[in-house]
């Protein structure tokens, strides 16, 4: 026999391929082959061998009944091989097979049916494979292990039937008080995720008949678990998609923008998805987004519905579970004549004399709204209340982004007073504008339901005006919200910068200011001061002649240096006038 397991003429070369050993103490043969040229299993091998070594080997497969001479083999080991393939008869004649050990191969697949042929096998060695997955049909084979080592592999998740064949394992008899069975689940990618709830806590509930190799076991993912060991999870069971009811029927004018909605629940996350009964594609959008509560909802936003887009439409959740379906009936109905904001050919103020600009933005406005007769009322020529003050009234309209589905309207009315007004808004190019009304003293309104990346006109106006340009504003959700963002990020930045250099220049000033005021402190007031104040004073006092009241002294114009004696100074002069005397001007 050849080292690639072909038959060789002299026995010379057998001996090279494989080494026999006989156990004296025991008496059972070993046969230990570590040819790195070998490329199948030998065939000469004696058939009252009992232990089987094949290891560092060129060995790709092994096919059927390869082994299924030898009746007596009780340990196959083929380590650190590579062996890709192994036959789903490679097993067979095995009957008192104990042991297989297949470690550092590179199966990416397990014949778990050959396990039937060895009906004894208690030890069945896996580690370091590239086994993704362990189908729920090979739990039958593997009740009667006492060992099972899948550590260094690729496993995501164990079947639910595999816990089960492991649950009611007794302690071995054999062994009082040692496990019944040792695992090796370590160094796997575990997607902790729903679908591993049952064997966390299985393998974590502290069951007496189970030991593990290496305790700790960690989750590769999904992101924001990577690295958390079993025993921190908290993870919900599986749960399949369940519709939140819904519309059945939604009506809509021509020309108008509709959004449909349609919320589910599930663990883990259902998809959603839309489509149309009749098989035509979408004419809209569909946005996903997940509520507080968890509810998964998907948007599906037409812009402009025409008839063309009337029909049923079907919402789907689904996740590995199962899915679940809800029909929704579109109606396009004609659009509703408007009395608010519309503007007619021959409508009062068409023609402001604020330059051609003017009268075509007022024109653009003009298409985009419905084509209704301008309503019963004083004219701006008669001076009634549509004046051309009150055409004006609502001044600084701007728009100011919340999120990519909602923006809010801005604006100034200080001569509005108790005046009612009206927000039109529709698509870029509609004909049929929504209308939101606005209580008097209200400046600004919310618009909800909008679609991502599509433009919208929305005017502000008294209920019955026609806007003019200032009144009107394009302006498209998500840009406005980004622009909001980044304005804001730029306010931050610049503030920081500037408490930055502020703050020195407060310092330096500060520091300079108390600098002067210390210095005037410990100067004080000068003794030549004081006594020329008391000699004044009583100058003041010794005149006798009278020349008349004098004007009572302003203590404003020298407050600093007479404060302390002005009472005195009152009195000597009431005194002096008293008594016939002059005062002088030396009062100060």
């Amino acid at each position: 026999m050849s080292a690639s397991g072909h038959p060789a003429s002299d026995t010379s070369a057998l001996a090279t391929v494989y080494l026999l050993v006989a156990s004296q103490l025991f008496a059972i043969p070993t046969v230990v082959c570590n040819d790195p040229d070998m490329t199948l299993p030998p065939a000469a091998v004696p058939p009252d061998t009992c232990r089987l070594r094949l290891e560092r080997t060129a060995i790709r497969r092994v096919p059927a009944a390869a082994f299924v001479a030898l009746r007596r083999l009780e340990q196959l080991w083929l380590p650190y091989n590579a062996l890709g393939r192994l036959g789903a008869r490679a097993l067979r004649g095995l009957g008192r097979l104990r042991e297989l050990r297949l470690p550092g191969n590179r199966l990416a697949a397990f014949p778990w049916a050959a396990l039937g042929d060895a009906p004894r096998l208690r030890l069945l060695d896996l580690q370091a494979n590239r086994l993704a997955a362990v189908p729920p049909g090979a739990a039958r084979f593997l009740r009667d292990l006492t060992f099972l080592d899948l550590s260094s592999n690729r496993l995501l998740r164990l079947p639910p039937a595999l816990q089960a064949a492991w649950a009611p394992l007794p302690a071995a008899p054999s062994l009082p008080g040692r496990p019944g069975l040792v695992l090796g689940l370590q160094d796997n990618p575990w997607a902790c995720d729903c679908r591993l709830h049952d064997l966390v806590h299985f393998l974590e509930g502290g069951a007496p008949h189970l030991a593990f190799i290496e305790a700790g076991l960690r989750c590769a993912g999904p992101g924001g678990l990577a690295g958390v060991a079993f025993r921190q999870l908290q993870l919900s069971r599986c749960q399949g998609p369940e519709l939140r009811p819904g519309v059945a029927s939604v009506r809509s004018p021509l020309g108008s923008t509709v959004l449909l909605r349609c919320g589910a629940t599930g663990v883990p996350e259902p998809q959603m998805s839309w489509r149309r009964v009749s098989g035509r594609p979408l004419n809209g959008t569909v946005h996903q987004q997940v509520s507080r509560d968890g509810t998964s909802w998907a948007l599906l936003g037409l812009p402009a519905v025409s008839h063309l887009d009337a029909g049923d439409y079907v919402c789907q959740a689904s996740n590995f579970l199962g899915a679940s379906e809800t029909l929704t009936s579109l109606v396009v109905t004609e659009p509703q004549a408007s009395t608010e904001c519309s503007r007619s050919p021959e409508a009062p103020g068409a023609g402001t004399g604020e330059g051609p600009e003017a009268a075509a933005y007022d024109r653009l406005v003009a298409r985009r709204m419905p084509p209704t007769p301008w309503p019963a009322g004083p004219s701006m020529e008669e001076g009634g209340p549509t004046g051309p003050q009150e055409a004006r009234m609502v001044t600084a309209l701007k728009v100011v982004g919340d999120t990519h589905q909602s923006v809010t309207l801005v604006w100034k009315a200080p001569r509005a007073g108790s005046v009612a007004l009206s927000v039109l808004y529709a698509v870029l190019g509609q004909r049929t504008m929504r209308r939101v009304a606005v209580p008097p003293g209200r400046t600004r309104v919310t618009l909800r339901g909008l679609v991502p990346e599509t433009k919208y006109v929305a005017c502000v106006c008294a209920r019955g005006l026609a806007p003019r340009k200032e009144q009107c504003v394009v302006f498209s959700p998500d840009e406005v919200a980004d622009a909001e963002a980044t304005q804001r990020l730029i306010n931050a930045v610049v503030a920081s910068v500037a408490a930055v250099i502020a703050l020195p220049l407060t310092l330096l000033v500060g520091c300079g200011a108390l600098r002067r005021r210390c210095r005037q402190c410990r100067a004080g007031r000068s003794p030549e001061a004081t006594s020329t104040y008391l000699s004044l004073d009583g100058l003041s006092l010794s005149l006798g002649e009278d020349s008349g009241p004098r004007p009572q002294p302003s203590l404003g114009e020298a407050e600093g240096l007479l404060s302390a004696r002005s009472s005195s100074s009152l009195d000597s002069a009431t005194g002096g006038a008293r008594r016939g005397g002059r005062v002088d001007e030396y009062f100060c």
